[in-house]
């Protein structure tokens, strides 16, 4: 049973080949903002969760070593009371003897296997959880660049038709400039007019 977190990159992947492309682009799609959003603040959302559930199943590694622990010192604890019971066996103590020891020998041997099997076990665990959680980060990754390029490729595509707008409006500026210079040089004789007339009348009062 896959996790939320895989369908919703599934979601995401499909939600992108289903997108549109670009007119006169193979590789640019248009994609709806408030939808992609909606499925990365889910991701987001979910990615925690995910990690602490696999960081919880690398933990039972210790677990896994405390019961094999557990297990190997009960049977070291039984093999020593079967040695000891045999031990005060006075007739068969030379026996006793060896038999303890062979009890004690194949009881380190037995617990040690538990443990090597125990530390294998928890080991593999915590790699297949490692793997598959730096998996899950590259799927993460890989839709978040693509959508990083694809934001990118809208935004400059605006810049750009900004800057032909001001391209067009200064070469139209340049364009005036000379009937501008000239309008404003009309203006500034007319002034010069209204000034020797307003000083004739000046005169002509004072007489």
């Amino acid at each position: 049973m896959s996790s939320r977190i895989e369908q919703i990159i599934e979601e995401i992947e499909e939600y992108v080949d289903s997108c549109k492309f670009q007119p006169l682009s193979t590789t640019k799609i248009v994609v709806n903002k408030e939808e992609i959003e909606e499925l990365l603040r889910e991701l987001r959302l979910k990615t925690p969760d995910e990690i602490k559930r696999y960081q919880k199943i690398i933990s039972n590694k210790d677990a896994i070593l405390e019961d094999a622990q557990s297990k190997a010192d009960n049977l070291i604890a039984d093999a020593q009371a079967k040695a000891q019971e045999l031990v005060t066996q006075h007739e068969i103590m030379q026996k006793a003897y060896a038999q303890a020891n062979e009890t004690i020998n194949a009881a380190n041997k037995q617990a040690q296997e538990i443990l090597d099997s125990a530390t294998q076990d928890a080991n593999s665990i915590r790699l297949s959880a490692i793997t598959y959680t730096d998996d899950m980060m590259a799927n993460i990754g890989s839709v978040l660049n693509e959508t990083l390029e694809d934001a990118g490729g809208k935004y400059k595509a605006f810049i750009d038709a900004l800057q032909s707008c001001l391209d067009v409006v200064n070469h139209n500026r340049q364009e005036l400039a000379p009937q501008t210079a000239q309008a404003a040089a009309i203006s500034g004789s007319y002034q010069e007019s209204d000034d020797e007339d307003d000083s004739l009348l000046d005169d002509l009062d004072e007489n």
